[in-house]
């Protein structure tokens, strides 16, 4: 349960930080229903795409059972660096949007493309209750959204970087977690 939550916390890191640029752009009192919205929005769009990743691996998992582990590692791996590198060479958006639902959709199911590939790496670590997973995964982002709108109105964009960074390092080491249980130089 701990890894679960602490692979949910890393996933919602993306959305955590668009929800701070959405809440910056909150001028002058913070719109509770938007904040819902997008915390909503962001939230199950990331308990979705693990279950369409996981049903499509579970698909094919009988046949590279031998090297899950490895594509466990590579693809949390690959999408940490990524959400870092992300993070660190960037440019920041100087201009604020406008609030509208298409916006924030779009944005939902661009952050949520990495929980698509976890939720295959789900499937070959053969998690058992994926039920479960899904509604930890977007529980989490849900209030980490909310909390990113709230931050960003108060504080700016000034956390933005450290969360895809924090995020990206988090989504690493379940990587490295995973492929040493597999290769047997760490049981928890």
């Amino acid at each position: 349960m701990i890894e679960l939550i602490l692979l949910a916390i890393g996933l919602a890191m993306d959305a955590f930080a668009v929800s701070i640029t959405k809440g910056l752009c909150m001028k002058n009192k913070i719109n509770y229903k938007q904040a819902l919205f997008i915390a909503f929005s962001f939230g199950l769009f990331q308990a979705i795409m693990p279950l369409i990743g996981y049903t499509i691996g579970i698909q094919f998992s009988t046949y590279i059972v031998q090297f899950d582990h490895w594509i466990a590692f590579l693809l949390l791996s690959f999408i940490g660096i990524k959400m870092i590198l992300e993070a660190v060479f960037e440019k920041e958006e100087t201009e604020c949007k406008l609030f509208s639902i298409k916006e924030i959709l779009i944005l939902s199911v661009a952050t949520s493309i990495d929980a698509l590939a976890v939720g295959v790496t789900l499937s070959f670590i053969q998690t058992t209750n994926i039920i479960q997973a899904i509604i930890v995964i977007g529980l989490i982002t849900l209030i980490i959204s909310f909390i990113g709108v709230k931050i960003g109105h108060k504080f700016g964009m000034k956390y933005e970087k450290s969360a895809e960074i924090f995020g990206g390092i988090l989504l690493i080491l379940i990587g490295l977690k995973i492929l040493f249980e597999h290769l047997g130089f760490i049981n928890f």
